[in-house]
């Protein structure tokens, strides 16, 4: 059992750690938003969606779209397109104007949704990572592995979050947030191109 929960957690960090459009709007709604408590909706949504793409994969749908050849292309194609669009979104937003802080509360959820649920690392990471992974355990030490690879996503996220928060405290002139969404949206870029080789070569 407790070699599948560490398994679980070692997983989820390498796969969580490297930053990606997720991690930069749950940090970015950290940084921009008055008080904490107010990117608790974003961390919340973005935990959920996480800890329900790992129960999927883990329970069986791994297998399924593995085993179909067309679905991944389709993945990546839409991926990269998703991509291109948000980090053009990061690269105009500026903290006294930007989108982010704009959003209603339904606005912070659906923008959260989109960057969860349509993020094609998220989709691959836990459909073919974690999914697979899970394939060697069994009966409760699967689920054991499912529920450490998402309390590392519950905990990540908050701490993103306040991280964004005390950035937001020390940077009252935004220009820090400025130059995090500049290097935020050419790394997004560059990740859409490196989709778009891979996707290439699959052909």
């Amino acid at each position: 059992m407790w070699e599948a929960v560490v398994h679980g957690i070692i997983l989820a960090f390498g796969l969580i750690l490297p930053l990606g459009v997720q991690n930069i709007f749950v940090f970015n709604q950290g940084a921009l938003q008055s008080r904490f408590r107010r990117a608790l909706p974003v961390v919340l949504t973005a935990a959920v969606c996480d800890t329900l793409l790992i129960a999927a994969a883990v329970g069986g749908i791994s297998l399924i779209l593995l085993s179909v050849e067309w679905v991944t292309p389709i993945v990546y194609g839409a991926g990269i397109l998703f991509l291109c669009i948000m980090g053009w979104k990061i690269w105009n937003a500026a903290p006294s104007e930007g989108e982010a802080r704009m959003l209603s509360l339904k606005g912070q959820v659906a923008y959260a949704l989109s960057v969860s649920l349509l993020n094609p690392h998220a989709l691959l990471d836990t459909v073919g990572v974690i999914g697979t992974n899970s394939l060697q355990y069994t009966g409760a030490e699967r689920w054991a592995f499912a529920a450490a690879t998402a309390g590392v996503s519950w905990i990540w996220f908050l701490s993103l979050a306040a991280a964004g928060r005390l950035l937001g405290r020390t940077d009252s002139s935004g220009r820090m947030i400025r130059l995090l969404n500049t290097a935020s949206a050419l790394l997004i870029w560059g990740i859409a191109v490196y989709m778009g080789v891979q996707l290439w070569r699959s052909f």
